[in-house]
C-alpha cells in the first residue's frame, strides 16, 4: 500500500481559532483600571455634592428669645426687694362692755366714716339706767325750784316781820325766827344745786355705759374682715370660752404702704425720700410710684435685714392690705414719658449686616428674616428696640453665615 502524504504542520492550530466578541477583552489591563477609578471618583463626588447641598438647605439650629415689653425703670434700678402691703392705720374694733351682739350693720369691703355705728350690743339694762339718771336730774331740778320758792317766801316773811318789829307789833324773837327760816332756805338752795350736779354726773356715767353697747368706727376706713355674728357674746379681751373680742377689723386705705426687708449689704443704696417703683404680684402690669418713707432703726439679726417702709405716691383702689409687692429702689425719679413700657430685646440679638443694625426674626414659616431696628436706652440685659413687636422670636448671637431667609429651628437644650 502506497504511503499517503501527511497533513500540513499548521493544520492543528486552525481548530483552535474562534472570534472573541467581548470588546474589552482586547483592552489593555492598565486602561481598564484607569476607567474604573474615574467612575468611582465621579460617584464619590456626586455623593459629597448631594451631602453638601442637603447640609446647606437643612434648617440651622439657633437659640431663640422672645421680644417683650420692658419698663424704663429697669435701667436706673439701684436695688430690688420684696415685701407686702400694710395699712399704717388699722384696728380690730371691739367694745369695752360685755354683752350679746344684737346688730351688725356692716359687711366686708364697706366704707365707713369715723363715728358710724358698726354694731350694737344688748342694751336694755344700760338704757334703763340712762333713763333713770335723766329722771333723777329732772327731780333734782324740781326740788331746786321748790327750794327757791321757799327761799323767796322766807325772805318776804323776814321783811314783813322786821317791819312789824319797827312798829312794835312783834317781838325781837319773832324777827330772829323769821331770819333763821330765811337763812335755812338760802342754804337749801345750795344743797339742791349740788344734788343737780350729782344727778347730771350719774347721767353721764349712764350715758357712757350705754355708749359701750354701741360699737363705732374709730376712723374713716374700709371694713376688712367680720369676726362676729349676731348672737355672739362679746368680751373686751375674749378671755372666756365661746366668746369673741373684735367685731370687725378695718383699715384706713389712705395710709397703705409697703414694708420690705432690705439686707444690710444693700442698705447704702436706700435712703429716706428716695424714689421707688412698686409692682404688685396681683397686677403685674401695674407699676405705681412710691417713695421711701422711713427706715426702721432695728436690725433683724436672724435675717440680717432692716425694715424699710415705702409709701404710695400713686393711689389705686386695686391695692389691698397684705398683697405681695416688689420694690425697685431707683437712682432718680422717673420722668412722665418713662412711666410707660417699651419694646425691648436681648442685646445679643442685635447684629450689623451690610451697615444696618437689626435682628433676625424667626417667622412662622421657619425662616429667619432680617429686620432693621433702632436701638435706644439699655435696660439691664435688654435694650429698647423700635421696629419690633412683643411676641416676636429673635435669634440670639447669630453668626456671620446666617443670611436673610435662611431656615432655622430652635435649639433643644
Amino acid at each position: 500500500m502506497a504511503d499517503q502524504p501527511s497533513p500540513p504542520a499548521s493544520a492543528p492550530a486552525l481548530g483552535a481559532l474562534r472570534i472573541d466578541r467581548d470588546p474589552q477583552r482586547g483592552t489593555p489591563p492598565r486602561r481598564r483600571g484607569r476607567w474604573k477609578w474615574a467612575l468611582g471618583a465621579l460617584v464619590v463626588a456626586a455623593a459629597v455634592g448631594a451631602g453638601v447641598l442637603r447640609s446647606a438647605n437643612a434648617p440651622r439650629e439657633v437659640e431663640l428669645a422672645t421680644v417683650a415689653l420692658a419698663w424704663p425703670s429697669q435701667g436706673i434700678t439701684e436695688l430690688n426687694a420684696t415685701g407686702r402691703v400694710v395699712a399704717q392705720t388699722r384696728a380690730n374694733v371691739s367694745s369695752k362692755a360685755t354683752g350679746r351682739l344684737m346688730e351688725l350693720n356692716v359687711t366686708e369691703g364697706q366704707a365707713v366714716k369715723a363715728g358710724d355705728v358698726i354694731a350694737r350690743l344688748e342694751s336694755a339694762e344700760a338704757d334703763a339706767a340712762r333713763q333713770q339718771a335723766a329722771a333723777a336730774i329732772r327731780q333734782a331740778r324740781a326740788n331746786l325750784e321748790q327750794g327757791e320758792a321757799e327761799r323767796t317766801n322766807a325772805e318776804a316773811e323776814l321783811a314783813r316781820t322786821r317791819d312789824l318789829a319797827r312798829q312794835n307789833f312783834v317781838s325781837q324773837s319773832a324777827v330772829d325766827a323769821a331770819a333763821a327760816r330765811a337763812d335755812k332756805a338760802r342754804a337749801t338752795i345750795g344743797s339742791l344745786r349740788a344734788a343737780i350736779g350729782v344727778a347730771e354726773a350719774n347721767a353721764r356715767t349712764a350715758e357712757v355705759a350705754f355708749e359701750y353697747t354701741l360699737i363705732r368706727a374709730p376712723f374713716d376706713g374700709v371694713v376688712l374682715t367680720k369676726n362676729a355674728n349676731v348672737g355672739d357674746i362679746l368680751t373686751p379681751f375674749s378671755a372666756a370660752a365661746g366668746t369673741t373680742g373684735a367685731v370687725v377689723s378695718m383699715a384706713d386705705m389712705r395710709t397703705l404702704e409697703v414694708e420690705a426687708d432690705v439686707a444690710e449689704s444693700g442698705l447704702a443704696k436706700v435712703h429716706v425720700g428716695q424714689s421707688a417703683e412698686i409692682q404688685l404680684d396681683a397686677w403685674p402690669d401695674l407699676r405705681l410710684e412710691g417713695r421711701v418713707n422711713r427706715i426702721v432703726p432695728t436690725v433683724d439679726r436672724s435675717k440680717a435685714t432692716l425694715l424699710v417702709k415705702v409709701s404710695f405716691v400713686d393711689r389705686d383702689e386695686r391695692v389691698l392690705p397684705d398683697m405681695n409687692a416688689k420694690i425697685a429702689f431707683l437712682a432718680r425719679a422717673l420722668a412722665a414719658e418713662e412711666r410707660k413700657p417699651v419694646v425691648a430685646v436681648r442685646r445679643e440679638a442685635v447684629v450689623e449686616r451690610e451697615g444696618r443694625r437689626g435682628v433676625f426674626v424667626a417667622g412662622a414659616d421657619g425662616k429667619a428674616g432680617f429686620v432693621p431696628v433702632t436701638t435706644g436706652t439699655a435696660l439691664g440685659d435688654l435694650v429698647q428696640a423700635e421696629g419690633l413687636k412683643p411676641g416676636d422670636r429673635v435669634v440670639l448671637r447669630p453668626d456671620e453665615r446666617l443670611r436673610d431667609g435662611a431656615a432655622v429651628v430652635a435649639r433643644k437644650d
